[in-house]
């Protein structure tokens, strides 16, 4: 039961990230979900009123499309829908509260929301444990407003404060150059000067539980080939725009959006190839999402969630 409000709280929380962002059809669609895992529950309590609830949050969706076809949307994350989304993801994993910090920084940059992001990533800059992932995020979302000169900026930024430690900030240079490299950016960044240690220093301290749950290789892009619909036979690249463990976020621009014709939510793709810093692997994966950005410098792009499932 447990699991199932905890299941439950989330959808209605991206629901409600989804409806203050005017990402109606988004919304609409967990509301939906939602109301479907109520109703694999015959057993649990007002069950009918919760179905009557989700209802009418459908129904107020109908006057908030008509709103937003009429107005233009703001560009900012307003300070009631970044507490929202850091609430739904603290609510859903109170244990780690710093990694549901991550997953909502996340989340803000997903919907298009950079520079809300990149405060929120900059806070856990502090955090050992996460803070080679928050640069990562960070220099990703200067890329993703298509700025490689912050991103290159930033980076000698963290190299002049001195504040990270060197071994980790090398970890994020070469993570950097990969990126640029496929972009046609070919960029040597500095080194970070480490220095020289004993042995004994040398021994990598064990990894904790969660440290290890969380780690996955770096994917930098990856290339599907399609099996069916209209684009059967052909093989598409893709720049991953932000991972979070076995999850991949790509950026789509409105001007290439026909490639997503027939990636649905839930549609499995049995043939991609993802291409790492280090290594370039087949595997599987699952469309979880298919969301287009209503604000923001993004505006009108898409934002494609893909699940890895096997490599």
């Amino acid at each position: 039961m447990a699991d199932f409000k905890q299941q439950l709280k989330a959808l209605l929380g991206e629901a409600e990230i989804y409806k203050s962002q005017g990402l109606v059809d988004e919304a609409r669609a967990k509301y939906k979900t939602a109301a479907e895992l109520i109703r694999s529950k015959p057993n649990i309590k007002n069950r009918d009123g919760l179905l009557d609830a989700i209802r009418a949050k459908i129904g107020q969706l109908q006057k908030q499309q008509i709103d937003a076809d009429q107005v233009v949307q703001s560009p900012k994350l307003s300070p009631k829908a970044q507490n929202l989304i850091k609430n739904l993801f603290i609510a859903t994993d109170e244990e780690h509260p710093d990694d549901a910090a991550l997953q909502a920084a996340i989340m803000m940059a997903k919907i298009g929301q950079f520079e809300s992001a990149i405060t929120e990533f900059n806070k856990l800059i502090q955090k050992d444990r996460l803070r080679v992932a928050a640069a990562k995020h960070i220099l990703q979302c200067h890329l993703a407003k298509s700025s490689e000169r912050e991103a290159i900026e930033q980076y000698r930024r963290w190299i002049e404060d001195g504040g990270f430690p060197p071994r980790q900030l090398e970890t994020v240079r070469q993570y950097l150059e990969e990126i640029l490299q496929q972009k046609g950016i070919k960029r040597r960044l500095p080194s970070p000067k480490i220095e020289t240690e004993d042995k004994a220093d040398q021994i990598p301290e064990p990894e904790t539980e969660s440290e290890t749950e969380e780690d996955f290789i770096d994917i930098t892009s990856i290339a599907i080939s399609f099996e069916g619909g209209p684009h059967k036979g052909k093989t598409v690249e893709f720049d991953v725009n932000f991972q979070s463990g076995n999850m991949l976020s790509l950026i789509i621009s409105k001007n290439e959006a026909d490639v997503l014709e027939g990636l649905d939510d839930g549609m499995k793709l049995n043939d991609i190839q993802f291409f790492s810093p280090i290594a370039i692997f087949s595997g599987a994966g699952v469309v979880v999402s298919k969301t287009q950005i209503k604000s923001g410098p993004k505006q009108g792009d898409y934002c494609l969630d893909i699940r890895i499932t096997s490599t």
